[in-house]
């Protein structure tokens, strides 16, 4: 049996799928499956899947007779791997040739560590490379304001993932569902050098699915909020969210809110300790200084209440400090 198994799933892939899986078999760790899930497939993906079948045994291709989307593909696939680690790639990436070497190193090197990401670089019609928080306790609150782990670059052990798995009411967003879930239950490291190509094309579900997007989001923030004793049916839930993510062009009266939120979660959180107090509150005091930066409004009570009240008037650099003084003002 393989020490790896690779979860690949495709739908009408034609025109990258020889390019992912070469970039699969040309690794340097060589002793895994690639487990190929062909989502029924129209265009020539069959074809070119049964071409590898026959010149590498380490393809394995399973092909559904409807569609049944990337989520549920990888959940079968979880199932279906007979290895503690697990890596994924999707049809249209590439991983660079050490990727599988070094992260495999790197879990076995740290047995804590359960799930393990690379930095990884855009490329097609935009080109940047990707640098992710690296260390645990700092992806821990990365993940409070968005996905601090790239879904293709991540191998993992299957025992550390337990019965958690890839939630359709994330779709198209269920890797950040499922990440940011595991990443209380172990540990996530990722390596800091860019180890995967991230094709980006105008089919990316994450630009064609914008507004599901945005929405599933807001629920995977809200479950993580959970983990501060905030529930969903608080009144000021989205304050509490708008304290931990960016939310632009807040009015005035509800950028006040959003801080009174964000001095209660600093609150519970020394008390529960789930976040790094010194790191949360770092992050807080990031997205409260660039709230005030993009309020949607100015007035002199919102100015008296932000120096005198709120806490987080000394947080502000001394340039915005002026800027808000006159803004107020005027």
């Amino acid at each position: 049996m393989s020490e790896l198994t690779v979860i690949m799933p495709v739908y009408n892939g034609e025109r990258f799928l020889k390019e992912s899986i070469n970039s699969v078999l040309n690794q340097t760790f060589k002793d895994f499956t690639l487990l190929v899930l062909n989502d029924n497939s129209t265009d020539g993906t069959s074809e070119i899947l049964e071409a590898y079948k026959k010149q590498d045994s380490r393809v394995s291709v399973i092909s559904k007779t409807k569609n049944e989307g990337p989520a549920n593909l990888r959940n079968e696939g979880i199932e279906l791997a007979e290895t503690e680690f697990i890596a994924l790639l999707d049809a249209d990436d590439i991983a660079l040739p050490k990727r599988f070497e070094k992260q495999l190193d790197y879990l076995k090197a740290n047995p804590d560590v359960g799930v393990c990401g690379t930095w990884f670089t855009f490329f097609g019609t935009k080109e940047k490379t990707v640098q992710h928080e690296v260390e645990h306790e700092a992806l821990k609150v990365q993940f409070l304001h968005s996905c601090g782990i790239g879904n293709p670059t991540v191998m993992f052990r299957k025992t550390a993932l337990g019965s958690l798995r890839f939630e359709h009411q994330y779709v198209p967003a269920e890797d950040y569902g499922l990440w940011a879930q595991l990443i209380h239950k172990t540990k996530f490291h990722n390596i800091p050098e860019s180890l995967l190509k991230y094709r980006w094309h105008d089919a990316n579900i994450s630009q064609t699915k914008e507004a599901n997007l945005r929405k599933s989001e807001v629920l995977i923030k809200t479950k993580q909020l959970e983990n501060l004793e905030i529930q969903a049916s608080d009144s000021n839930i989205q304050y509490y969210i708008n304290a931990v993510s960016l939310q632009r062009k807040q009015a005035s009266s509800e950028l006040i809110k959003t801080m009174q939120a964000a001095y209660d979660l600093l609150e519970r959180n020394k008390n529960l300790k789930i976040y790094n107090q010194e790191l949360f509150e770092k992050h807080i005091n990031r997205t409260i200084s660039r709230s005030i930066r993009n309020a949607r409004d100015y007035n002199k009570e919102f100015y008296a209440f932000l120096k005198n009240e709120s806490g987080f008037f000394k947080v502000l650099k001394p340039v915005d400090k002026m800027s808000l003084f006159f803004k107020c003002l005027f």
